[in-house]
């Protein structure tokens, strides 16, 4: 593992957390994260590699990266998944996680931990069956939950991301943050965002996090911040109720977290993204399959020039202007 100054921008914002995306395909076709026709898919040829991905991972853990996310798409659609947390588990100082669908889960709960998986975050917005095939367009809620109680049961730290919805699911705030305590997880509200240029996104729908957190009160009693839980693991604020029980809430739009931003963000075909927000990137995977005679220090390199451009932040709009031409599904949030 390289050695190089660690990973801090032109605004003191020292980044110790990487987003990886194995892939853009995926299972579902939830309404908020990419068009119902789908995406056009990439090249297979241009994703990366297991081994390009360790290789990119290694150097960023030498840059002081102690977390690293494995997303999509649905990071389970891709072959081989396994071995991928197993090689990057392995690194010494690094922590491995996943964001998933879940419906793949029940089978993969097992041989994950096995390999090292140090948690996961399942999307489940509803625990209404025919909502929620109706938000994911092809969903399964039991498998899904099948597959969280898979999870628990294998010791795996488990949160549950619910994108908040007025009009969809703002009236089951109280019932998912039971479903999530009664199992030991924590639940997490996260505001819609205007990705895919704005067309995926509806400005009444916006559900806010203060909205969130009097929904969480009325249900469960009065909310203290929770500091310590919040420290180290990216944008999500943690409260907690009067029992020690824990609810993240991720508010990019009405209490943006720009200024304690701690990411950065590898798709799949190896372009890093400093900001969810904007379309540029850094291509890293020229530089993987280019004729370098040290690619490890030129990767470093790169990834110091890119995060000197990182922004001070979005420029997310309620109106649902502001955003990305990418869609959320390309970038794995």
């Amino acid at each position: 593992m390289i050695s190089l100054p660690v990973l801090v921008d032109a605004f003191a914002r020292k980044v110790s957390y990487l987003r990886v995306s194995l892939t853009d395909r995926c299972n579902y076709r939830c309404t908020y994260c990419m068009p119902e026709e789908g995406v056009n898919l990439l090249p297979k040829g241009d994703v990366l590699t297991f081994e390009e991905i360790e290789r990119v991972v290694r150097v960023f853990a030498g840059l002081g990266v102690r977390r690293v996310r494995l997303t999509g798409g649905e990071p389970t659609v891709r072959k081989d998944l396994i071995t991928c947390v197993e090689r990057l588990a392995a690194i010494d100082g690094l922590a491995v996680v996943m964001t998933t669908n879940g419906h793949r889960l029940a089978e993969l709960a097992a041989p994950l931990r096995r390999a090292g998986l140090a948690g996961i975050n399942v999307s489940v917005d509803t625990l209404d069956a025919a909502k929620f095939r109706e938000i994911t367009r092809r969903g399964d809620l039991e498998r899904v939950q099948a597959g969280i109680d898979a999870a628990i049961a294998e010791g795996i730290p488990t949160k549950l991301n619910v994108v908040a919805l007025r009009g969809f699911n703002d009236g089951e705030v109280g019932a998912l943050c039971d479903y999530a305590w009664e199992r030991g997880a924590v639940p997490r509200f996260i505001e819609w965002m205007p990705m895919s240029d704005g067309a995926l996104y509806a400005p009444g729908a916006l559900f806010t996090a203060a909205e969130i957190r009097a929904a969480v009160e009325a249900h469960a009693g009065p909310l203290a911040a929770d500091e310590v839980a919040a420290a180290h693991h990216g944008p999500a604020r943690y409260w907690r109720t009067a029992e020690e029980r824990r609810v993240g809430i991720i508010s990019a739009m009405s209490e943006n977290f720009c200024s304690t931003c701690n990411r950065v963000r590898l798709s799949a075909v190896g372009e890093l993204h400093t900001c969810l927000a904007y379309d540029d990137a850094t291509n890293l995977r020229a530089i993987l399959r280019g004729e370098s005679a040290d690619v490890d220090a030129e990767l470093g390199a790169a990834i110091h020039e890119a995060l000197g451009g990182k922004r001070k932040g979005h420029d997310f709009q309620a109106s649902g202007c502001g955003g990305p031409r990418k869609h959320m599904v390309s970038i794995g949030g």
